[in-house]
């Protein structure tokens, strides 16, 4: 399956963030990861497709959630785009911190960081953000 590509569009709906994990699970079933790195990809897409729904396109189901899902061999790239206003990565609040410890929400990049190898953000410039994160085999 090696340089395979599929991409992935929802609309900004709560429940269909599930259609789209579940798909991106697949795909990574089928290049072969382990069990253990299928969980964290699932949670890594989980909080990017919805932080892209519920933060980057305000639930607006008119705006898209677009994601590519890339197996170059050595690795599984996925991209998630949203058609919101943008934010700074740098801006959000260190949930590590004493005074965020309680807070409901923040969590979401920590737990990307945390399940693949590389999450990047970027501001697109056509409008929106994207973010990349890269599960290394």
């Amino acid at each position: 399956m090696a340089d395979e590509q599929t991409k992935i569009s929802i609309q900004s709906k709560i429940d269909l963030i599930d259609s789209a994990v579940t798909r991106t699970v697949d795909f990574a079933k089928e290049m072969g990861f382990t069990e253990d790195a299928i969980f964290g990809i699932d949670m890594a897409v989980r909080e990017a497709v919805a932080n892209a729904v519920k933060h980057g396109n305000c639930l607006d189901d008119k705006k898209s959630v677009d994601i590519t899902l890339s197996d170059d061999s050595n690795s599984l790239e996925i991209t998630i785009r949203d058609y919101g206003k943008g934010f700074s990565v740098e801006e959000v609040p260190d949930p590590t911190n004493p005074e965020n410890i309680m807070k409901e929400n923040g969590r979401g990049i920590l737990f990307m960081q945390n399940f693949v190898d590389v999450v990047e953000w970027h501001n697109h410039p056509e409008g929106g953000m994207f973010v990349k994160m890269v599960k290394n085999r």
